[in-house]
């Protein structure tokens, strides 16, 4: 059960915090049923309210500091999306989003990057497909990160470089 207060990542809403977890007194609702009252962190205005007995599905907790420390540091290994077809990559993006794992954001992120690159040499533009999921992955993985790191979500993607960097000059013990 996740408490009052707690980080969690909820679905397409991204980081969220646990505002409540009560019943609500909404007409054709359940009232004997509890729901999660949840604020998303970087969507103001909005609130989500998720079933506790099926949160499982859709909810999970904010990774921890280290495990985000982890997660940086295995971004070398996480292999990229293979698939010759265009047409099936939105499907298999569409795929790795509703894991909402930071690993499958990871993947996206480093998918369309070297799409990017091979697509810019050749002369050609980024797909809109592309750009899409690129944003969409970097934003669910630098929000959560954010949160995890305690820091600015615009400070991530710095931070991300100078773990790397330091993991290739093997400065890591």
């Amino acid at each position: 059960m996740f408490e009052k207060g707690e980080y969690v990542v909820c679905g397409n809403k991204g980081v969220c915090v646990v505002e409540d977890v009560t019943t609500l007194n909404i007409s054709g609702i359940d009232k004997e049923r509890k729901y999660y009252i949840l604020k998303p962190v970087y969507m103001a205005g909005s609130t989500v309210y998720i079933p506790v007995d099926t949160a499982e599905e859709s909810m999970r907790r904010v990774l921890s500091h280290e495990e985000a420390d982890l997660l940086i540091a295995s971004i070398p290994q996480i292999p990229q999306i293979v698939n010759t077809n265009d047409k099936l990559l939105e499907q298999e993006y569409r795929n790795c989003m509703k894991t909402n794992s930071c690993r499958e954001w990871v993947k996206i992120i480093k998918t369309i990057y070297q799409r990017k690159q091979r697509r810019l040499e050749a002369g050609r533009k980024v797909t809109a497909v592309d750009a899409k999921y690129f944003r969409i992955a970097e934003d669910n993985l630098y929000g959560e990160l954010a949160i995890s790191l305690n820091m600015a979500k615009d400070q991530v993607e710095d931070y991300i470089i100078k773990e790397m960097e330091k993991e290739e000059k093997g400065l890591y013990i």
